[in-house]
């Protein structure tokens, strides 16, 4: 046996203990390997980056899969040294190779790689109109011709603030030359612009059902693909929308929906069932969550109703109306108590409606809200939308009557639909919000002889707010009612959760 061995004993047995080639990989990964494993101990407390990281434990992978098999070594005395080096320097590979792979798993379950994945999640910011480069490329883009308001609001700068009733006519002068917009658009969008289509789930139905319209007529472009061009046509239909008047959270989300639906259109499909899967899921939208939504919301809210309560609700809510007449028509005996404020005054046209339908009702301003709460039992609100932390986005004084209600110790319900609601988190009505005709506060309808400020808009020291929403916080809701159940304002994170895993918007 030792005969058998050279002169370079040490040599020939590092030689013999080489691996056999496995089939599909080559041989020179084993040296390749041995050059990369440390020498000294400085080398080794080096700290390699990431990547080096990674190929060095691949590498090593591979080296130990091949050192499980079997080779045929023969030595004596004089080889026994070497091998016992060599299964040496293994032990302390291997160890390295855990530490290495352990730190990795370590960083990897820290979210290293999250913040440059969530930054994809964030939605863009929304339009300052106080950023005066970006107002006028808007304004270069802009179809709607909008002049600003002399007598501004400083402290909502932020927010559009244009001159009414000069938007309507240019538009209807317009209507010829808007070629690549659709009539259905067209169409909607006036009717936004001058006030004929109110509430969060009226708007948005109007729009879904300008979008079926938009869709069926669709054709595409030579040399482009329906998914990319009918993307960038909805995308300009939402820009009139905002021109006309700025988009509700609903709104938002419905159109999250469509696009989703447009790109995950398979591209085998032809045009026409395309534009056929398309109309069904916008219809299947509208019935799922609006329609039923509102009929299991009534159900679950019905529940709450008591003989001889005394309802109290602000504004008009269609989703509140539905509850009273249904509980009406189980024969319930209850009262309802409609608080109402200028410069809208939607509380009248639904006390026009309860009472047509035989229901006792008690019809009231907000300014004496305090007065007429100690006879109330419960109270149902509507919202345009529910955010992420509880607060109820919706018409300005709702926030108002809920507080007063918590003072009283009175539940306070608020009756969404779940694809009103909302990941944004928000504390104040400044941040986001709408500002309505301020001449509509200046006149006092049918009341010649109190229009003081019928000339306001020539006073350069005088303004006049108008918002259109204002936010609850959640420390004064009771519960919301929901197409999901009810729920207590702190549940709404898993309601936004779970929504958006069912990919609806």
């Amino acid at each position: 046996m030792a005969s058998s061995l050279p002169g370079g004993g040490f040599e020939s047995v590092a030689a013999l203990r080489m691996p056999l080639e496995v089939p599909g990989k080559s041989a020179e990964v084993v040296p390749k390997v041995q050059n990369e494993v440390p020498a000294s101990s400085e080398q080794a407390k080096a700290k390699p980056t990431k990547a080096e990281r990674r190929a060095l434990q691949e590498a090593q992978r591979v080296a130990k899969a091949e050192g499980r098999k079997p080779t045929p070594v023969s030595g004596g005395g004089a080889t026994s040294k070497p091998v016992k080096q060599s299964s040496q320097k293994k032990e302390m590979q291997k160890k390295e190779t855990t530490a290495v792979a352990s730190s990795v798993v370590a960083s990897e379950k820290k979210g290293g790689d999250r913040p440059t994945d969530r930054r994809k999640d964030v939605p863009p910011p929304r339009m300052q109109f106080d950023d005066k480069s970006r107002v006028e490329k808007a304004k270069k883009r802009s179809v709607v011709n909008q002049t600003e308001a002399k007598n501004r609001v400083e402290l909502f700068r932020h927010l559009p603030q244009y001159e009414r009733g000069t938007q309507l006519p240019d538009l209807e002068s317009k209507f010829f030359q808007l070629d690549p917009m659709h009539p259905a658009i067209y169409k909607v969008g006036l009717k936004y612009l001058a006030g004929y289509i109110s509430g969060g789930n009226a708007r948005c139905i109007a729009m879904l059902k300008a979008f079926q319209e938009a869709i069926s007529d669709y054709s595409t472009p030579p040399q482009k693909t329906l998914v990319r061009d009918l993307t960038a046509k909805i995308s300009s239909y939402v820009s009139f929308f905002i021109e006309c008047r700025p988009l509700s959270i609903s709104m938002g989300n419905a159109i999250r929906f469509i696009k989703s639906r447009v790109a995950k259109l398979p591209l085998s499909l032809s045009e026409s069932e395309a534009k056929s899967t398309l109309c069904s899921e916008i219809d299947r939208f509208l019935n799922d969550k609006i329609i039923v939504a509102d009929k299991v919301i009534v159900r679950h809210a019905a529940t709450k109703i008591r003989d001889g309560d005394v309802l109290l609700t602000y504004g008009s809510s269609c989703v509140v109306e539905m509850i009273f007449l249904y509980a009406h028509e189980l024969g319930k005996q209850f009262r309802v108590v409609i608080v109402d404020s200028r410069p809208k005054l939607e509380g009248q046209a639904l006390l026009h409606r309860l009472v047509a339908k035989g229901l006792t009702c008690t019809y009231t301003h907000i300014n004496v809200v305090s007065d007429i709460m100690h006879e109330v039992t419960r109270v149902f609100l509507g919202a345009a939308s529910v955010l992420s932390n509880g607060t109820v986005y919706s018409r300005v004084g709702t926030a108002c009557v809920a507080m007063v209600a918590h003072a009283f110790c009175i539940p306070v319900l608020v009756c969404c639909e779940a694809y009103k609601f909302h990941e944004r988190v928000q504390l104040d009505s400044i941040c986001s919000n709408e500002l309505g005709d301020p001449d509509a506060v200046a006149k006092v309808s049918g009341r010649t002889d109190v229009n003081y400020l019928e000339n306001w808009a020539n006073k350069d020291n005088l303004q006049l707010l108008n918002l259109m929403y204002d936010a609850t916080p959640a420390d004064y809701i009771s519960m919301i009612v929901t197409d999901y159940g009810m729920i207590p304002p702190t549940s709404v994170p898993v309601i936004v959760r779970e929504y958006g895993r069912e990919h609806l918007y």
